[in-house]
């Protein structure tokens, strides 16, 4: 193990981890929300606010996917160091990392059964910009409409007519944070 893996994880793991599950739920229950993630210094490529999304969300129990340049040593040890998480591959994944070409096709991950609709994954994207405009987001969390800059409109449409089963989404770009949950319906 290289020691960058043992720098860049939480200074005060207690309250910058509670800080952190914080800002990511404020996402998730705001669909469009951008939140801005600190606190860890994760290595290249990840951003920091995906490091802090896996310092926050993984453990020895949640199986984490890296698609393309994500799979990298460092990125394995620092996780590892930091998380204790197992790898898999998308089929067998609790959390996916990495851009949005990298992480399709979408289909290959677990979506939930209609007993364990919660059994389904996580996908954090990597973006190269967020910013609050392009897609309409309408549903729960949303007074009226959002906006997101959203990589595949169809795609989301698609996942939000399957629910409850689906995939939720973490789109991460810098320190800045939103999320897309399966319950919101997304127009062009």
């Amino acid at each position: 193990m290289h020691t960058e893996a043992l720098t860049g994880g939480f200074g005060d793991a207690p309250v910058d981890a509670a800080r952190a599950f914080r800002g990511a739920m404020n996402a998730m229950a705001r669909p469009g929300r951008i939140e801005d993630l600190a606190g860890a210094v994760p290595p290249a490529p990840l951003s920091v606010a995906a490091g802090v999304l896996v310092l926050t969300l993984c453990d020895a129990e949640t199986p984490v996917y890296l698609a393309g340049d994500f799979d990298a040593p460092a990125v394995r040890e620092w996780i590892t160091f930091h998380t204790g998480a197992p790898f898999a591959g998308p089929e067998g994944a609790m959390f996916a990392l990495g851009t949005w070409e990298a992480l399709g096709p979408l289909e290959a991950y677990p979506v939930g059964t209609p007993e364990y609709p919660d059994r389904s994954t996580t996908l954090i994207v990597e973006m190269s910009e967020l910013v609050a405009e392009g897609a309409v987001l309408r549903g729960p969390g949303i007074r009226e409409t959002a906006r997101l800059s959203l990589p595949k409109v169809a795609a989301f449409q698609r996942n939000a007519s399957a629910f409850p089963l689906g995939l939720d989404f973490f789109f991460t770009c810098g320190d800045r944070v939103a999320a897309l949950p399966r319950t919101t319906k997304v127009e062009g």
